[in-house]
């Protein structure tokens, strides 16, 4: 069996303002020469006991890619007896579209975490780490640019991996 936390989250060519140290009257300036706007949406789910990480990337979030998600999910642990996956709110995630093909694929269960509680997501703080590794006061001129750092960032963690798995450690 293995367990999974599921979220999305969008990645865009604007580079996001955040805090930064500068000297004394020196306010930091980050070179945003942004000509047009461009955006994705990824689709991810980590294993929070080994770290590893799978994703998707695409133009939209809706109930087509994330069954496209799922697919790729069970196929990547298509060696186990089940795989439970836990799921924010999101409408689609309750779209009576999946019902057929969660039939058709047991070894999958889906469960719901509580409303508004992505505290409760461990993949929050993969989405955390990776906006303050690559978008954080960082300017690229397109969307490319901003998924290739994305895999520089967290290509090792297609495969077990600690980084992450520190990551989804929840202390209270």
């Amino acid at each position: 069996m293995v367990i999974l936390f599921q979220d999305e989250f969008s990645l865009s060519n604007t580079a996001t303002l955040s805090a930064a140290w500068s000297a004394k009257g020196q306010q930091p300036k980050v070179d945003c020469k942004q000509v047009k706007k461009e955006r994705v949406t990824g689709i991810g789910s980590v294993n929070p006991i080994t770290g590893q990480l799978i994703v998707n990337f695409e133009q939209i979030g809706n109930y087509k890619t994330f069954k496209k998600h799922l697919k790729k999910v069970i196929n990547q642990y298509k060696d186990k007896r089940k795989i439970i996956m836990y799921v924010d709110n999101v409408r689609f995630h309750h779209a009576k579209n999946l019902k057929g093909f969660l039939e058709a694929n047991p070894i999958l269960e889906i469960r719901y975490l509580p409303a508004y509680s992505p505290d409760l997501n461990p993949v929050e703080r993969v989405w955390w780490y990776m906006r303050k590794s690559i978008t954080h006061n960082r300017y690229l001129s397109s969307i490319k640019e901003r998924i290739a750092k994305f895999w520089q960032l967290l290509s090792q963690t297609l495969k077990p991996n600690e980084t992450l798995r520190k990551l989804c450690v929840i202390n209270y």
